[in-house]
């Protein structure tokens, strides 16, 4: 049984990372129970899966970890996934803004195409302005993730004494990014 299938071994594993941290950290490792350890490999999904496919199709879209899957190594899939429901927002409210607000009236059969086709305007515009970001992201947390997790000792070199500088300004780049403003 490999290590991402057995909890003991998981256990040891972050134990043994932990050696410099207080024990009020390693205390709450320690005190978990074997049956509480949940282990399941991350899956890398190529990006070019999200550059050659539609991410949206009619007026149904693809958002968030289905959008861009990532390893947790960046730290952004959640923020990445706040951005995406904004992006959303803003471009289903730009195309749909037009309309008066037609609660429960009866829509004939025209204005409901007419609309269908306005979503699907605003699905599009979404995945044009998502797609490369969410590719860029995706590709430098798996980066990311095999040099922080890389046992290799070039890799490792490069981990310890290259990445802290370069790192520091990469994540803040990439946790850079405006959304736009939603309208009122």
């Amino acid at each position: 049984m490999g290590l991402t299938m057995d909890p003991t071994k998981m256990k040891q594993l972050v134990l043994s990372k932990l050696k410099m941290m207080s024990d009020d950290i390693k205390i709450f490792i320690e005190k978990t129970k074997l049956e509480d350890i949940l282990t399941s490999p991350l899956k890398y999904r190529h990006q070019w899966e999200l550059m050659m496919r539609n991410i949206s199709k009619g007026n149904v879209c693809v958002v968030g970890d289905a959008f861009h899957p990532m390893a947790p190594d960046l730290g952004q899939g959640g923020c990445c996934a706040l951005e995406d429901g904004v992006v959303l927002a803003r471009c289903i409210f730009e195309v749909l803004s037009n309309e008066p607000n037609k609660h429960v009236k009866e829509v004939n059969e025209e204005e409901k195409i007419e609309e269908y086709k306005k979503i699907e305007n605003g699905l599009r515009k979404y995945v044009k302005e998502r797609k490369w970001r969410s590719i860029d992201i995706s590709i430098t947390s798996y980066v990311l993730g095999f040099i922080l997790q890389g046992d290799l000792e070039l890799v490792a070199y490069f981990r310890d004494k290259v990445c802290p500088t370069f790192l520091s300004k990469l994540l803040l780049k990439k946790s850079d990014f405006d959304c736009g403003k939603l309208q009122s």
